[in-house]
Formats: C-alpha cells, structure tokens, sequence
C-alpha cells in the first residue's frame, strides 16, 4: 500500500519556495510515499529536477493532482488546482482562511482534508512542524539584509585614517519571533538597536540581544503569544513616544501582526 503525493510549483509573484527538498524524499519514500513534482518545481532556489531521486515529474497540474492523496505547497493553490484534486484527499500548505473565503469553501465542498500550516500550535510537541515561526525567523534576518543594502550608510561603526563614522541606529517594531530575529542579526552586524513591542514581557528579550527597549507604557497582551489590537487611545499614546525613535533611526523593520487580520501600521505619514 503507498501513498500518492503531488508537490506543486508555485506560481505566485515572488514566491521562491518549494514545499519538498531532496533531504526529506527518502524519508518519505521508505514511509511508502510515491512522489511526484512539476518540473522547475525547485529552480527558484537552485535545485535541479536531477536532485530529486526518486521522484516522477509531471508537467501538467491537473494531472499531477487529480489521482494524489495528499498535495504539498507553500502557497494557497489555485482554485482550478483544487477542482482537480480527488474528493476525500489532503492539502498541506500554508491557507490564510481569511482571506480565501473562496479556496475555503470550494475545500468544504469537495470534502478535502486541509492543514493550514499557519494554525499549527506554537507548542511543543507541534515545535517540528512550526513552519510559521521558522519562516518568520528567516524574515527577520533577510529584513535586516535587504534594509542594510539600500542604507546609505555602512551598519557599523567603522574607523580608518580619516576618522570614525558611527553605527546605524535600528528600530524593529514588534518583537515576535521575526522581530528578536531582525535584533539579533542588526546587533551581529554592529548596529545600535532599540525594539519596541505592546508586549512588555518581551522587554527582557529584547535586551538579551544587545537591543535597548522602548516603554511606551501600553499592555497589549493578547491570545497565543500575540498582541491584540490596540484602542485609539492607546495608538496615540504610542505614537506620542514612538515619534522621536522613528525620526532617528537610520532603518525601521516591521513585524507586528495580529493572527486574522491585516497588520497594523505602525507608521503614520504624519
């Protein structure tokens, strides 16, 4: 007895990843998987069709799916995707529910099993299959990557013959796990940082990455982890502290979100 498995490719503007490396075939392959991809499944990251042992490559999506018992991707997979898969099999992927109402629905209709890798508990015994919180952390670091490439500065403090040119000032607002992540690598690279959070219990967390904490004197606890919503109150409050911060800094990272909802701006025009 094996299982089908379909590995999409992902056709979404800037979308990079795929949802299978070579690492993890033969791992599946002796749990019984038969395995199959769209061709360039992986050239967006450099890997060749010929890195996939053991794997059958299909050309056409429908065909790829429409005999699979499980399908994998990163992305939420297009409507006609769905229609083609089988009733009664599995999609993993990354779904964002509110905001394919649609994706939801038609998933509902034909009786499909999703696992929306965004609802995967931040526990510890769900810790290995935490996609949200890995690919969170490798925003961070690439935040801090991207932002220091279009500074017109250098990051850290740097002294020759003609003098000394001091570090870049960082501000990351929300300390999740992409915010400590952007900290820490802005402080490898010798920035000064400051990180600010509704949180406060990530005060501690923040300074134990070499960041100074900014106290707005706002609590926003919320559910799981993260923070609620704040009142209007409350957002002027902030704005009044956090102004001076913002106008200084040399480079700003954003990470708060609120899980369901658009992100909040953190950052008026004003």
């Amino acid at each position: 007895m094996y299982v089908n498995v379909a590995v999409l490719t992902e056709t979404r503007a800037h979308e990079r990843r795929v949802a299978l490396v070579p690492s993890v075939v033969q791992k599946l392959v002796k749990l019984g998987a038969r395995l199959h991809m769209q061709p360039g499944a992986g050239a967006a990251i450099h890997l060749d069709d010929a890195a996939f042992e053991n794997v059958a490559f299909i050309a056409d999506r429908t065909a790829l799916v429409e005999d699979a018992d499980v399908v994998l991707a990163v992305q939420p997979p297009a409507l006609e995707v769905v229609n083609a898969m089988k009733e009664g099999a599995i999609l993993v992927s990354f779904i964002y529910a509110h905001n394919e109402p649609a994706l939801v629905k038609r998933l509902l209709d034909k009786k499909i099993t999703c696992f929306a890798m965004e609802r995967v508990p931040r526990i510890t015994r769900a810790q290995s299959m935490d996609a949200l919180s890995s690919q969170s952390a490798l925003a961070g670091y690439y935040a801090v990557q991207l932002g220091s490439t279009h500074l017109a500065r250098v990051v850290p403090k740097i002294t020759s013959a003609a003098g000394s040119i001091g570090p870049a000032h960082v501000l990351v607002m929300g300390l999740g796990v992409a915010g400590l992540e952007a900290i820490a690598t802005a402080h490898r690279l010798g920035a000064v940082v400051e990180g600010y959070d509704v949180r406060p219990e990530t005060q501690e967390q923040a300074l134990s990455l070499g960041a100074t904490f900014v106290d707005t004197g706002i609590d926003a606890r919320g559910k799981g982890g993260y923070a609620r919503e704040l009142s209007a109150e409350e957002k002027t409050r902030v704005a009044d502290v956090l102004t001076k911060h913002i106008q200084s800094a040399d480079l700003i990272i954003t990470t708060a979100a609120i899980p369901g909802k658009t992100s909040p701006k953190l950052i008026s025009h004003a």
